[in-house]
């Protein structure tokens, strides 16, 4: 399995149409990622389940670009040392 795949992954999604940002919360990275190529592939919609429960459907014809992170990953602010 590779790293990253087996634990919970913060999702933003882009959407073509719009600059509305979709941002969501996965507990299971592959199976999202698998469900999301499929529907690209297809020209179709990609469902799933998201980490609260909610179902959430995406057009795949409008995704401009998937970003993942990890969800327990500490977001860092880069200043650099004072000189």
């Amino acid at each position: 399995m590779e790293e990253g795949y087996d634990r919970p992954m913060k999702v933003r999604i882009g959407i073509t149409t719009t600059d509305k940002l979709i941002e969501i919360e996965v507990d299971d990275a592959k199976p999202f990622q698998d469900a999301m190529e499929s529907a690209i592939a297809a020209g179709s919609l990609g469902w799933f389940k998201d980490s609260k429960g909610r179902t959430v459907g995406i057009p795949a014809r409008n995704i401009a670009f998937i970003e993942m992170e990890d969800a327990g990953e500490a977001r860092k602010v880069g200043f650099g040392p004072g000189t």
